[in-house]
């Protein structure tokens, strides 16, 4: 197991720093830290189990939750993330990872997110190797890797409370195993990026913990006195190594992975050395300067030193980690779109920062409820504040009086110092992982997204936990009641887990969940559209899409996509109109040039035709469809070279491009040119053996050659791949008509009229050969 060696390490560990529980008597002779008579957590009403049942009990109940995410499909950003990622793929250099994004766009690419996650999609590219596009085994890595994250969270937990309190680390570990909050992580595969992350980060955060025991004095006490001896620090500086490559790996799996650094500090300030230089800087905070220089005096030596030493070790690895996250994006930062993240693009500060405030209370109230889950919160799902009536301001004061008592526990006098610092490390856990997400350092590209609070539910576990220690101790609520309390609460989140799995089991069911939570979210819709039109309810598909460009009338893909079902059902000048403020909405939207494209091209209008073609290819310059099309438009215009060039072009970036392939068969045989007409179709074939189109026009150029038996295997071939074309049959019969086995001819075309009794060439045929062969009268 990942943890064993600091379950070894920590546990052995079991003279841990504290301060006695005593009330502050003025100053006084400040002693060091003492031992406590009995332990921290003994008042919380939950059995004590040692670390291997508790391990396995966490692992359980992370696996039951999430269980039934098995069965799930690719949805949502699945698609784009793997499906359709040519980065997975085995016959894509690995070297591309590092080079694109994590949607395999290039990083240095306008369009590109910036989002440089290497090792996670290294670890989809395992997956393909292993079951190709499976969904089943990418599911499994998800579900395994949360139940290894939840036992490591243990782990974890003990940091924060002790090595002495395992029953408030077991209940916080359940409730991280459980918490709702983690479904879109788990269940949806792309979510692999935060489960990765959280596993490197916690191995960073307990590399510094034996990082700072090692390099501290510790003390041991001899009656009342205090000796000081030297702890061996020969591992203090491969763990502080180990640190800041786990920090880096966990960016390199998501980029809220240098938040790593920040626990790491929070911990080296807030917990280590039993909290002294926690309590010295409230005391300077507050004003007391005698106490502060009285703690000042009584720090052992070379302890403040090695902070700083610790903390120089963190700032230059965050420094070099940065920088080369800066080289990597190519030194821009990535461009968002006003859907995707409305309250950034306000004019005034203090509404922007007013809306700020409102998520972090909406993701805090997730936190606490985690009922109204939806797969995107962006366009329309929370609606900007923009004036001071809004009544969703009143949850403001209440969000920072709440944060205002935490702290006000956190540095209060004359209470359990213990306490104080759970509560003030339950706040970093909580905290430091978000602030990516704050919209403070720079704009994100979503409004709310419930797998970036994957990490600070590690902090509401250890608020929860401590408070239920401090009721339980006050004796405001009996231990019974608080015990069937926590129970119902795990029982609660586990069937909600489950419940939520379920939902992202399908798009369909995931997007009709977003529905009931999001109903002004146009983004819901547009995918709802996207569902239908896969199934193929083009009425459904339409009126999905008009109610998402209702609802956020400068929606360009919904635009687009709607232009698509338009243009096959010949409503042209309303396809030309919505892809034409499409391209107008988003310059740069390369599939919206094509498809516009598309549609000039049926008006007759060849040359905006071509200039939208051409323009497509300048905003994505690897585009094969787009090719393709532009082939078929210097086909319409007579440009036969061009077309081959192009469909040539098209199908050098995409083998696998089977229209092209077949378009340049048909013209090279239309035109005489049988030789190269069969070389394009043997290189064709060789990478799409099975494919009905090549086969039958190679056998047709075959058959004029009069190479019957080699046409009649290639026609065969078609037929059995594709058995109801009537096409098919019907020239098989022209073949053997010419090669005179009439009888044979007589079946295919008495096969393809049984397919499709409207086909007028079959049924001219049928009737020259009866007439031929004497069968029916002159």
């Amino acid at each position: 197991m990942v943890c064993g060696a600091w379950c070894r390490a920590l546990n052995g560990d079991q003279q841990r720093l504290r301060e006695k529980d005593v009330p502050d008597k003025g100053l006084g002779q400040l002693k060091l830290p003492l031992h406590s008579k009995g332990k921290w957590d003994q008042d919380i009403p939950a059995p004590e189990l040692p670390y291997p049942a508790a391990a396995f009990l966490v692992g359980l109940c992370a696996c039951v939750c999430f269980a039934n995410s098995l069965r799930g499909d690719f949805v949502f950003d699945d698609s784009e993330a793997i499906v359709n990622n040519n980065d997975i793929k085995k016959d894509t250099p690995i070297s591309n990872i590092f080079y694109n994004d994590f949607w395999g766009t290039r990083l240095t690419h306008p369009s590109s997110h910036k989002s440089y996650r290497p090792l996670t999609v290294l670890s989809f590219r395992l997956n393909y190797t292993w079951g190709s596009l499976e969904p089943f085994s990418y599911h499994a890595i998800n579900v395994v890797l949360h139940c290894l994250v939840s036992v490591m969270s243990l782990r974890v937990f003990y940091v924060v409370f002790g090595s002495d309190s395992p029953r408030a680390a077991i209940l916080s570990a359940i409730l991280f195993a459980t918490h709702p909050i983690h479904t879109e992580a788990v269940s949806g595969i792309v979510g692999r990026a935060d489960l990765l992350c959280a596993l490197f980060v916690f191995v960073a955060l307990l590399s510094y913990v034996r990082a700072v025991k090692g390099m501290t004095r510790r003390l041991s006490e001899k009656g009342c006195n205090c000796q000081i001896s030297e702890e061996k620090s020969c591992y203090v500086t491969p763990y502080l190594l180990m640190t800041a490559g786990c920090a880096a790996t966990a960016m390199l799996c998501k980029e809220v992975g240098i938040t790593a650094l920040g626990l790491c500090s929070a911990y080296d300030v807030l917990l280590a050395h039993g909290g002294t230089i926690s309590r010295m800087l409230i005391s300077l905070v507050l004003g007391h300067h005698h106490r502060t220089v009285a703690f000042w005096r009584n720090l052992p030596a070379g302890l403040v030193r090695g902070l700083v030493w610790r903390h120089l070790v963190l700032f230059v690895t965050g420094i070099a980690l940065l920088a080369a996250r800066w080289v990597v994006m190519g030194s821009t930062v990535p461009r968002f779109m006003k859907v995707d993240n409305p309250a950034s693009f306000l004019d005034s500060i203090i509404f922007r920062s007013l809306n700020y405030q409102y998520l972090y209370s909406m993701n805090a109230i997730l936190l606490l409820l985690p009922i109204w889950l939806c797969f995107d919160w962006s366009m329309g799902c929370i609606p900007v504040i923009v004036n001071f009536t809004d009544v969703r301001l009143l949850s403001l004061p209440l969000l920072w009086l709440i944060f205002a008592l935490l702290v006000k526990r956190g540095i209060a006098q004359g209470k359990s110092t213990h306490t104080s610092r759970c509560v003030f490390m339950g706040l970093a856990l909580g905290i430091v992982p978000f602030l990516p997400a704050t919209n403070l350092f720079f704009r994100v590209g979503f409004v709310i997204a419930e797998r970036v609070l994957y990490l600070p539910v590690a902090g509401f576990c250890v608020l929860v936990v401590t408070g239920l220690r401090e009721l339980s101790a006050a004796g405001f609520v009996n231990k019974r009641v608080l015990q069937l309390g926590y129970v119902f609460l795990v029982v609660l989140f586990v069937l909600r887990c489950q419940q939520r799995s379920r939902d992202w089991l399908t798009e369909k069911q995931l997007f009709s969940s977003g529905l009931d939570v999001c109903p002004l979210n146009a983004k819901v819709h547009y995918n709802m559209g996207k569902v239908a039109a896969d199934t193929g309810d083009v009425l459904e598909a339409v009126r999905r899409y008009r109610e998402a460009l209702r609802l956020n009338p400068d929606y360009d893909q919904a635009m687009n996509n709607l232009a698509n079902i338009l243009k096959d059902q010949g409503h042209l000048d309303e396809a030309l109109h919505l892809l034409q403020q499409a391209t107008s909405l988003r310059p740069d939207f390369a599939a919206a040039w094509m498809n516009l494209g598309i549609v000039q091209a049926s008006l007759g209008d060849h040359a905006s035709a071509e200039s939208s073609y051409l323009t497509a290819l300048t905003h994505r310059s690897v585009y094969p469809d787009c090719l393709y099309n532009l082939g078929n438009l210097y086909l319409e215009k007579g440009d036969h070279t061009a077309a081959l060039a192009t469909w040539t072009n098209a199908t050098t970036l995409k083998p696998s491009l089977a229209v092209a392939w077949t378009n340049m068969l048909i013209l090279l045989d239309s035109q005489g040119l049988y030789q190269p007409a069969l070389e394009v179709a043997d290189k064709a074939l060789k990478y799409l053996p099975n494919e009905p189109a090549l086969h039958f026009n190679l056998a047709n150029t075959l058959g004029k050659l009069s190479r019957y038996e080699e046409s009649e295997s290639h026609f065969l071939l078609a037929t059995n791949l594709d058995p109801g074309n009537a096409n098919y049959w019907a020239n098989l019969g022209v073949l053997y008509h010419r090669w005179r086995k009439y009888d044979l001819a007589e079946k295919a075309y008495v096969h393809a009229l049984r397919l499709n009794p409207a086909l007028k060439s079959a049924q001219d045929n049928l009737s020259m050969l009866l007439k031929a062969t004497g069968k029916i009268s002159r």
